[in-house]
Protein backbone atom coordinates (compact mmCIF):
# COMPACT_ATOMS: atom_id res chain seq x y z
CA UNK A 1 0.00 0.00 0.00
CA UNK A 2 1.60 3.55 -1.13
CA UNK A 3 1.20 6.42 1.01
CA UNK A 4 -1.11 8.18 -2.05
CA UNK A 5 -3.80 5.33 -1.29
CA UNK A 6 -3.28 5.89 2.75
CA UNK A 7 -4.30 9.66 1.74
CA UNK A 8 -7.48 8.58 -0.68
CA UNK A 9 -8.39 6.15 2.47
CA UNK A 10 -7.87 9.39 5.22
CA UNK A 11 -5.38 7.42 7.11
CA UNK A 12 -2.89 10.32 6.57
CA UNK A 13 -4.24 13.22 6.10
CA UNK A 14 -3.79 15.83 2.95
CA UNK A 15 -4.83 19.54 1.67
CA UNK A 16 -7.44 18.17 -0.93
CA UNK A 17 -8.81 20.46 -3.29
CA UNK A 18 -10.50 18.49 -5.56
CA UNK A 19 -12.06 15.05 -5.57
CA UNK A 20 -14.66 12.89 -7.59
CA UNK A 21 -15.40 9.12 -7.99
CA UNK A 22 -11.97 8.57 -10.02
CA UNK A 23 -9.72 10.99 -9.15
CA UNK A 24 -8.37 13.07 -6.20
CA UNK A 25 -5.92 16.36 -5.85
CA UNK A 26 -4.30 17.76 -3.14
CA UNK A 27 -1.46 19.76 -1.94
CA UNK A 28 2.26 18.54 -2.50
CA UNK A 29 4.23 18.39 0.70
CA UNK A 30 7.38 19.82 -0.96
CA UNK A 31 6.30 22.01 -3.56
CA UNK A 32 8.08 22.85 -6.26
CA UNK A 33 6.07 25.68 -7.47
CA UNK A 34 3.80 28.46 -5.72
CA UNK A 35 0.83 26.24 -6.68
CA UNK A 36 1.86 22.52 -6.65
CA UNK A 37 -1.08 19.83 -6.54
CA UNK A 38 -0.99 16.13 -6.96
CA UNK A 39 -4.12 14.22 -9.10
CA UNK A 40 -4.25 10.37 -8.23
CA UNK A 41 -6.34 7.81 -9.78
CA UNK A 42 -8.81 6.64 -6.85
CA UNK A 43 -7.80 2.77 -8.00
CA UNK A 44 -4.23 1.69 -7.86
CA UNK A 45 -1.94 1.99 -11.33
CA UNK A 46 1.77 1.68 -10.72
CA UNK A 47 2.64 4.25 -13.40
CA UNK A 48 1.72 6.07 -16.45
CA UNK A 49 3.45 3.26 -18.76
CA UNK A 50 0.40 0.77 -17.21
CA UNK A 51 -2.53 2.85 -17.31
CA UNK A 52 -5.39 2.40 -19.19
CA UNK A 53 -6.93 5.45 -21.54
CA UNK A 54 -9.98 6.00 -19.47
CA UNK A 55 -8.04 6.73 -16.35
CA UNK A 56 -5.63 9.56 -18.26
CA UNK A 57 -8.91 10.85 -19.25
CA UNK A 58 -9.97 11.19 -15.75
CA UNK A 59 -7.25 12.21 -14.25
CA UNK A 60 -6.36 14.96 -17.33
CA UNK A 61 -9.73 16.00 -16.53
CA UNK A 62 -9.55 16.81 -13.31
CA UNK A 63 -6.26 18.20 -13.80
CA UNK A 64 -8.41 21.00 -16.24
CA UNK A 65 -10.92 21.04 -12.78
CA UNK A 66 -8.35 21.63 -10.53
CA UNK A 67 -6.52 24.24 -12.61
CA UNK A 68 -9.80 26.13 -12.83
CA UNK A 69 -10.85 26.40 -9.24
CA UNK A 70 -7.29 27.61 -8.52
CA UNK A 71 -7.32 29.84 -11.42
CA UNK A 72 -4.43 28.97 -13.14
CA UNK A 73 -6.29 28.48 -16.59
CA UNK A 74 -6.06 32.12 -16.68
CA UNK A 75 -2.32 32.45 -16.26
CA UNK A 76 -0.94 29.11 -17.24
CA UNK A 77 0.18 25.97 -15.69
CA UNK A 78 2.46 22.74 -16.31
CA UNK A 79 0.69 19.04 -16.29
CA UNK A 80 4.00 16.64 -15.16
CA UNK A 81 3.89 13.09 -15.10
CA UNK A 82 6.96 11.25 -14.08
CA UNK A 83 6.98 7.74 -15.33
CA UNK A 84 9.88 5.93 -13.24
CA UNK A 85 12.90 5.91 -11.24
CA UNK A 86 15.01 7.78 -14.16
CA UNK A 87 12.27 10.23 -14.57
CA UNK A 88 12.06 10.94 -10.56
CA UNK A 89 8.71 8.96 -10.25
CA UNK A 90 9.24 8.54 -6.13
CA UNK A 91 6.09 6.89 -5.29
CA UNK A 92 4.70 3.93 -7.28
CA UNK A 93 1.24 5.34 -8.00
CA UNK A 94 0.31 7.07 -11.29
CA UNK A 95 0.34 10.59 -10.44
CA UNK A 96 -0.03 14.10 -12.10
CA UNK A 97 2.09 17.12 -10.97
CA UNK A 98 0.36 20.31 -11.51
CA UNK A 99 2.62 23.44 -11.28
CA UNK A 100 1.77 27.05 -11.21
CA UNK A 101 1.67 30.07 -9.44
CA UNK A 102 4.35 31.85 -11.11
CA UNK A 103 5.94 31.66 -14.78
CA UNK A 104 8.16 29.09 -14.62
CA UNK A 105 11.59 28.34 -15.80
CA UNK A 106 12.69 26.00 -19.21
CA UNK A 107 13.36 22.07 -18.27
CA UNK A 108 16.87 21.40 -19.34
CA UNK A 109 18.66 18.63 -19.30
CA UNK A 110 21.85 18.10 -17.12
CA UNK A 111 24.65 17.04 -18.15
CA UNK A 112 25.81 13.65 -16.36
CA UNK A 113 26.85 10.43 -16.84
CA UNK A 114 24.32 7.49 -16.29
CA UNK A 115 24.99 5.67 -13.03
CA UNK A 116 22.80 1.99 -13.81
Amino acid sequence: MTIFTKIINREIPANRVYEDDHTLAFHDVDPQAPIHILVIPKKEVKDFQSCDSETIGYLLSAAQAVAKKLKLDESGYRVVINNGKDAGQEVAHLHLHILGGAKLGHIRHQDRTRKD
